[in-house]
């Protein structure tokens, strides 16, 4: 237990040195990102007034059908289109891109490429 624990508290040390640069307004709200081993989760929030201006994750209806596992780069991708096309129709372009401490790679990666083709700056 003691590896994870340490893995987690660096990650959650990393997370509080990055939410301390970004701040998510109304003009360029913040992209932030949380994965687990079985899903993905993605929300645009907007700190000033400290509301979630729209979000996706690999547990929605629509996408669980069509997903093998919540945990995988094609979620990823589905979960990076689904919240840029939120964040289109609210006319949302640019975003401050949060990875919650996490290395960007992988299913972090495939999610901020996704979003990116879908219409998101950042």
């Amino acid at each position: 237990m003691g590896r994870i624990e340490d893995k987690n508290r660096a990650r959650q040390a990393r997370k509080r040195r990055i939410r301390g640069k970004l701040r998510g307004t109304a003009q360029q709200p913040r992209l932030a990102i949380f994965r687990s081993a079985r899903h993905i989760y993605a929300q645009i929030i907007d700190d000033d007034l400290g509301h979630v201006l729209a979000s996706a994750s690999t547990l929605e209806k629509e996408l669980r059908g069509s997903l093998k596992t919540g945990g995988n780069e094609d979620a990823a991708k589905e979960v990076g289109k689904l919240i840029a096309e939120r964040a289109v129709r609210q006319n949302i372009e640019m975003v401050a891109f949060d990875r919650g401490g996490f290395k960007f790679h992988g299913r972090l990666k495939a999610l901020a490429e996704a979003a990116r083709e879908g219409g998101l700056k950042f």
